[in-house]
Order: structure tokens, then C-alpha cells, then sequence
């Protein structure tokens, strides 16, 4: 039987969906996570192009559950032995000293936090970007995905994890975690790529994302802002 010493403080839970062409570069730094003492969940949601025989040797665990990042989060955070749970987007690195940031903050009172983010880039507009994100964040108690929300493990099993929505299933959480604390919000940073805002222009995804949030907080579908996105929702 599994005792508490033997269980790892931080398990971290990385959704997948056909990324091997971006994958190669993650690997290294996903392997580091784990020789540091970090579990490694890895929650595929059907890819066809590889990625899981990719991230199979890296991972802990390899998981498959049906497409969507909340469900996919949920089922990792479900088969994981932390007490603590981190949600890493495929295409964020974190920071060497995650691990020690993290139990710092939590073992400092913290229910739950989020890192600062840097968007690696060419755009000057990316200055700008990151920089909107971790004060728009510090100022509203919200957070993103791609800051690298971190949870005491019975907080978010007493909320239910994350609600099953195909988009803003970060800010929805965010909402229901700051009812619980203020989130520690380490100023360490996180690497996030900057591929969505470069793909289809900077400003015009910067605009679209104010459209789609300001559109969420005043009651819109996320299934119909999720198309608006980009992304198609599966069939509930």
C-alpha cells in the first residue's frame, strides 16, 4: 500500500491532441520535470499523427480520454498521486525551479497559484501581451492556461475539477478557486509559444480573445465561442 512519503508532492497533467510536429523540442524539458521527482500524467484526446508513442517512454502515465482539454485534465488529475496538481499546456515550459516555487508557495498558505508568462516570439506586440496577462491576472484573481495553474489536490475534487466546457474552462475554474483564496501568483515565469497569436496575426488575436472573454463573462455559449475560435467542440 502507498504511503503519503512514498506519493510525489506535484503531479503535473500535460492534454494532448496531435502535436507531434511540435513535440520534439517539449521532450527534453518534460523528461527534466520528471527527473526532478515531478509525476508526469500525460492525457491524450485521440490523436492520429504519433503523439502518444512520442510521450510514452516520458511519461509516468499515458492516459486517453474523449477530446477536450477539460475532460482530459480531468481524467489526469483523476489517475494522479500528488497533492498537489499542475495543468500544463503542450506548447508552456516551466521554469527550473517549478517544483520549489510551487511547494513554497502552497506549504506558505496558498490554495492555488499561477506563473507569470512570457509568449516566445519576433512581435514586439508579445511584449505587450505577456505583460497584459500577468497584470490583468494579479488584478482580477483569474487565470489562463497557459500560465500554468497549480491547485492543492482536495480543492479541486472539492469543486469538481474543471467544468466540461470546450473553451474557458480555465477562467471558469479561476472563478470558483478565487472563492477559495487569492491565487499565489509567482512572478517566475513560464515559456508559452506564441504560434496562435503569429499564425493569424498578432492584433487580430489579441482582439479576437477580448471579443470571446467579454463575451463569456456576459453569458455567451462557450460551445458557440469555441467555434468562433476555432475549435470544434465534440458532439456532447
Amino acid at each position: 500500500m502507498e504511503t503519503p512519503i512514498d506519493r510525489p508532492f506535484l503531479s503535473v497533467i500535460l492534454p494532448v491532441l496531435n502535436e507531434a510536429a511540435t513535440l520534439r523540442e517539449q521532450i527534453a524539458a518534460l523528461t527534466e520535470l520528471r527527473r526532478r521527482g515531478m509525476e508526469l500524467l500525460v492525457v491524450d484526446g485521440g490523436s492520429d499523427d504519433g503523439t502518444p508513442e512520442l510521450l510514452r517512454p516520458v511519461a509516468d502515465r499515458l492516459l486517453e480520454a474523449p477530446r477536450g482539454r477539460a475532460v482530459q485534465m480531468n481524467a489526469g488529475a483523476q489517475a494522479s498521486r500528488g497533492a498537489v496538481l499542475l495543468f500544463l499546456h503542450v506548447d508552456t515550459r516551466l521554469p527550473a525551479e517549478a517544483e520549489q516555487l510551487v511547494r513554497t508557495a502552497i506549504e506558505g498558505g496558498a490554495v492555488w497559484g499561477r506563473f507569470d508568462v512570457r509568449i516566445d516570439g519576433c512581435s514586439p506586440l508579445l511584449r505587450v501581451v505577456e505583460r497584459m496577462m500577468n497584470w490583468r491576472s494579479r488584478l482580477t484573481s483569474i487565470a489562463t492556461g497557459d500560465q500554468a495553474i497549480f491547485v492543492r489536490r482536495a480543492v479541486f475534487e472539492c469543486l469538481g475539477g474543471y467544468p466540461d466546457l470546450p473553451l474557458m474552462e480555465d477562467i471558469a475554474l479561476s472563478q470558483s478557486l478565487k472563492r477559495m483564496g487569492r491565487p499565489a501568483c509567482l512572478r517566475a515565469r513560464v515559456t508559452t509559444s506564441g504560434r496562435r497569436w503569429e499564425k493569424h496575426g498578432v492584433l487580430r488575436t489579441i482582439l479576437l480573445m477580448w471579443r470571446l472573454r467579454v463575451s463569456y463573462f456576459f453569458g455567451a455559449d462557450p460551445r458557440q465561442l469555441a467555434i468562433r475560435y476555432g475549435y470544434v467542440p465534440r458532439q456532447p
